[in-house]
């Protein structure tokens, strides 16, 4: 389904019985479809939903209004228009960012969170980054290379494949403006203030975001654990669903 918005028109999907509800979302350009293997096992118990943040999948937004603070907004607004009042929100890489500036801002929603490989801080980009340049000079091949670096797992080729489908469709201005928008916050000061239950879950063979960063993240929150997945590169929704959801239903065995 779409939801139409002011500035954007959202790409939805919900699936499962419930009780329990995971939200969850992708990271960069990543569209809800990074969380489509694990929901293959959480959907039988849980109710899931996703939708593509903008400048991802089937989402519709112009490139100025790709911004954070619209990012955080949607997420309120999908609940509300799937008649969400509360749910574990999951994020992936940087789209753990949003995640965790909607739990500063609401925590009242959300019965926790899943960040997966997060990025929660990293050096503003300018236009002279080599993969912005190369988002604008050559988007297959940067994309590609992205890709390859994200699922280092053998026998990842049909996922590798799959990546690149889903990163071609957010094109180069809006997987750009995602980089540049995202790039220039910096979250380590506030999370120590989020006292959910938050499940992080980290690859030990992420070649994009250190698995310090997780460790130090879960050393921060004062309801967080901590999960590494021994040979898992950036993707482990994608590459090891079952384990992912494993940790996620356990996790919240009682929300």
């Amino acid at each position: 389904m779409f939801l139409t918005l002011p500035s954007a028109t959202l790409h939805l999907q919900s699936f499962g019985p419930g009780p329990r509800t995971l939200l969850a979302f992708g990271g960069w350009a990543g569209s809800w479809e990074l969380w489509a293997p694990p929901f293959n096992f959480l959907s039988r118990t849980w109710r899931t939903a996703a939708y593509d943040h903008r400048g991802s999948g089937a989402t519709i937004a112009p490139l100025e209004a790709i911004t954070v603070d619209n990012m955080v907004s949607d997420v309120f607004a999908v609940m509300d228009a799937l008649d969400i009042g509360r749910c574990v929100l999951g994020a992936e890489s940087a789209g753990a960012t949003v995640a965790l500036l909607a739990a500063l801002e609401r925590p009242e929603r959300f019965d926790g969170l899943v960040l997966v490989d997060g990025l929660i801080h990293h050096p503003p980009f300018d236009a002279s980054a080599p993969f912005v340049r190369g988002l604008r000079a050559d988007f297959e091949t940067t994309i590609g290379r992205f890709v390859d670096a994200c699922t280092p797992e053998p026998g990842s080729e049909a996922i590798r494949h799959w990546g690149r489908q889903i990163l071609r469709a957010s094109g180069p201005d809006a997987a750009g403006r995602v980089v540049d928008c995202v790039a220039r916050i910096d979250l380590r000061p506030p999370v120590a203030e989020i006292a959910l239950p938050t499940a992080l879950i980290h690859g030990d063979a992420d070649a994009l975001v250190p698995v310090a960063d997780s460790v130090w993240l879960a050393g921060q929150m004062p309801q967080a654990t901590h999960h590494i997945l021994p040979g898992a590169g950036h993707v482990p929704t994608m590459t090891r669903p079952a384990e992912v959801a494993a940790i996620i239903d356990g996790a919240f065995a009682a929300a």
